[in-house]
């Protein structure tokens, strides 16, 4: 499909929708637990559904008729053998971490899972590797460190050390070592995106679950745990607020986004210091963010902790006044696609001035022009994108503006729902 946006004055308010990150946590952790969770107010994407489907393969009882409350029977930790090969389709998260859930199957039960392209493009090596010094057996099929990979239990736990580039690989093993027969020790020797860990520990302190954190560089988890059933509402989602954050910065007469807590553990929330930082105006409510657009000014950021956030950032940079830096945010070319790249190729046919660095992007600001754009088959790059067209004189199309429905189904109508003069057509 074929994302067409024209410039726009945006104005009202806008309910955001639930977190990814916190839905698949609790599917994973509802479908390993003893007895009934009630999932409330969960985002119903192509991720999260490829979570639903991950988890009933490994056993577990689900039911999402009723959009608003999802009901799962967790499997006591006794993870079943799935019946055929397990496509997570793109959602990376879904793969890393029922990788840890599968490893937790009888001795010898094996479990494949496989994904689309862009997942089977993505390395898993370190969690491979991870998983295997744990007790359980895992190896990619085409020997490539990549999907199809087959998980073979039993976990039994041990030591291991883990280079974090990206934090899933931590966030897997977290959430299976407590469930293992023995106590875990993981050294960590690389963390980027520490605030997605803490989103799983949050959930771990939740459940009761007993370990050592040592400054996130080395942590102990005691064996034989258990997770119980629960009842939760899934927190509005801070990455999707972020495109409606940066549209509002760039092209707002006053934008509420409703429903963000601040105190939640995202680390996407950290965009609203960016875009302050940059010149916008934002008031902070009681569950609510305010945003005026106002000239805005390039700055220099630290991206580690919220590469998710660069392709709508790097958007807002082309527009802001003098050179915007995003720096430190070198696995941003490992997600769904090389982030850093296509984002200089993309902003370079707007007639944006970009420099690619090894780990990140220098912009100078200008007056980008209207484009056809590819959206890359990524969810955020082509939201990113489209923030662009907000603010130019003219219409912006990008392409493949179906991998919205990834993370973010009801994008377009939410940003039409303000003002935004958007239209998705199928591409002839």
């Amino acid at each position: 499909m074929k994302l067409s946006v024209r410039k726009s004055r945006l104005l009202g308010e806008v309910a955001i929708p639930a977190s990814k990150s916190h839905t698949i946590r609790a599917v994973a952790i509802g479908s390993l637990a003893q007895g009934d969770s009630i999932i409330k107010a969960p985002l119903v994407s192509g991720d999260t559904l490829a979570a639903v489907r991950c988890y009933r393969a490994l056993g577990a009882q689900i039911d999402i008729s009723d959009a608003g409350v999802w009901r799962v029977t967790g499997t006591a930790g006794r993870v079943g053998k799935a019946d055929k090969t397990i496509d997570v389709g793109n959602s990376g998260t879904t793969l890393r971490m029922a990788m840890g859930s599968a490893a937790l199957s009888a001795e010898g039960q094996s479990t494949t899972f496989t994904g689309d392209e862009q997942i089977r493009s993505r390395s898993l090596g370190v969690l491979i590797t991870a998983l295997q010094e744990l007790g359980a057996k895992c190896r990619a099929l085409d020997n490539n460190a990549r999907a199809p990979v087959e998980v073979t239990g039993q976990l039994k736990g041990g030591k291991t050390s883990i280079e974090a580039t990206s934090s899933q690989y931590l966030s897997s093993l977290l959430l299976c070592t407590p469930l293992a027969g023995g106590d875990t020790e993981i050294d960590v020797t690389l963390l980027n995106e520490p605030g997605y860990v803490q989103m799983t520990l949050d959930w771990l302190d939740e459940q009761g679950i007993e370990y050592e954190n040592e400054k996130m560089r080395r942590f102990k988890i005691r064996g034989g745990q258990s997770y119980k059933g629960f009842e939760a509402t899934i927190a509005a989602d801070f990455s999707s607020a972020t495109f409606f954050l940066c549209g509002a910065a760039l092209a707002a007469e006053e934008v509420t986004l409703s429903g963000l807590d601040l105190s939640d553990s995202q680390p996407d929330k950290a965009v609203v210091d960016y875009l302050r930082r940059m010149g916008a105006e934002i008031a902070i409510g009681p569950r609510s963010i305010t945003v005026k657009a106002a000239p805005l000014k390039g700055i220099e950021i630290d991206m580690n902790e919220t590469p998710d956030a660069l392709p709508a950032i790097a958007v807002v940079g082309a527009f802001a006044a003098g050179t915007t830096k995003l720096v430190n945010v070198a696995q941003a070319r490992g997600k769904e696609t090389d982030r850093i790249r296509c984002m200089r190729e993309e902003l370079g046919k707007m007639g944006v001035d970009v420099e690619e660095l090894p780990d990140g992007l220098i912009i100078t600001g200008g007056r980008p022009r209207p484009a056809q754009l590819d959206g890359r088959s990524d969810h955020r790059i082509v939201m990113g994108l489209s923030l662009a067209g907000l603010a130019i004189d003219g219409e912006c199309s990008i392409d493949t503006a179906e991998a919205i429905d990834v993370t973010f189904p009801d994008y377009v109508n939410l940003m039409k729902s303000i003002g935004a003069e958007m239209d998705l057509t199928n591409q002839g």
